[in-house]
């Protein structure tokens, strides 16, 4: 009984280095069970993805693989727990993290706000290449919006969605952190799990940092200096596959219309509270929509 009781005791233990994105802690209890939790290394929401290469003498109560959004720092995650009369549970497993939910079916019918100010008058302009998005060399498929833009222009969320990253004229940090090698840019991370970057925009005021919440149609940041035009990648990482999934995003170019943009053409900036409000709560419903 001793010696059960002592390979019981608690025991934390990282299975990745300290400069990996997250870490995952596996704690045995007095009577068999086992929690694991995990730690994100980052100040922005990150996906885990575990999944288990063998299970012996216990029982998981949660669906494989594992998939759970990380809040910045500690997270509790889900417990193995002992089968009766078995021995110490075995298991070996494996985990990924993710900037988005690798999982995830982007809501490709969603109505996103075109990022200007209301009654604007706004002509979409042709993207040619994402050339630095991901590195030097150009993705072979991809997707991107265009609009023509003038220096220190107001730009407006299109969607509500959480900061995970503010970028300069300049990168800092640690390149494993980045979310792309774009400069002047804010990237969100949205409700259906995808990814949006605004490039050429910027957070002059500096009121924007990883997890601030902004809403649909809110004021983001102003169009960055010399720069002519704005351009929005929707994207996602997918755990089947390591090139990247592009979002072709539907916008609000009337009261009860929604498209996909046409390059060269103008539409009239409109934001209806009814498309504001859709991922909010009733709070924010209240605060952010009289």
């Amino acid at each position: 009984m001793k010696r059960f009781i002592l390979l019981l005791i608690v025991i934390t233990f990282a299975l990745v280095s300290r400069a990996q994105l997250a870490e995952v802690r596996v704690s045995y209890n007095i009577t068999g069970d086992v929690s694991f939790s995990a730690y994100n290394n980052t100040v922005a929401p990150l996906y885990l993805l575990l999944d288990f290469a063998d299970l012996e003498n216990a029982v998981l109560n949660v669906s494989l693989p594992y998939i759970q959004l990380l809040d910045p720092g500690f997270n509790s995650l889900f417990t193995l727990y002992r089968q009766s009369e078995s021995g110490v549970p075995q298991f070996h497993y494996n985990i990924r993290t993710y900037r988005s939910d690798p999982l995830a079916i982007p809501d490709l019918d969603f109505p996103y706000l075109i990022p200007f100010e209301q009654g604007e008058e706004v002509a979409v302009s042709y993207v040619k290449s994402l050339e630095g998005f991901m590195g030097t060399k150009d993705p072979v498929s991809w997707n991107a919006t265009g609009f023509a833009v003038t220096p220190r222009q107001q730009v407006y969320a299109s969607r509500t969605g959480i900061v995970v990253e503010v970028a300069g004229a300049q990168r800092t940090g640690d390149p494993i952190t980045w979310y792309h090698t774009w400069n002047n840019s804010i990237t969100l991370l949205q409700p259906d799990g995808t990814l949006i970057c605004y490039r050429n925009v910027t957070d002059p005021d500096r009121k924007l940092k990883p997890g601030t919440k902004v809403i649909a149609g809110q004021p983001l940041g102003v169009v960055a200096p010399d720069a002519r035009n704005l351009i929005l990648v929707i994207y996602q990482h997918r755990q089947d596959s390591d090139v990247l999934n592009y979002v072709i995003p539907q916008f609000i170019t009337g009261e009860n219309e929604a498209g996909v943009l046409i390059s060269s053409k103008k539409y009239k900036v409109i934001h209806p509270a009814e498309i504001r409000g859709r991922e909010l709560t009733r709070k924010e419903k209240r605060q952010y929509l009289r």
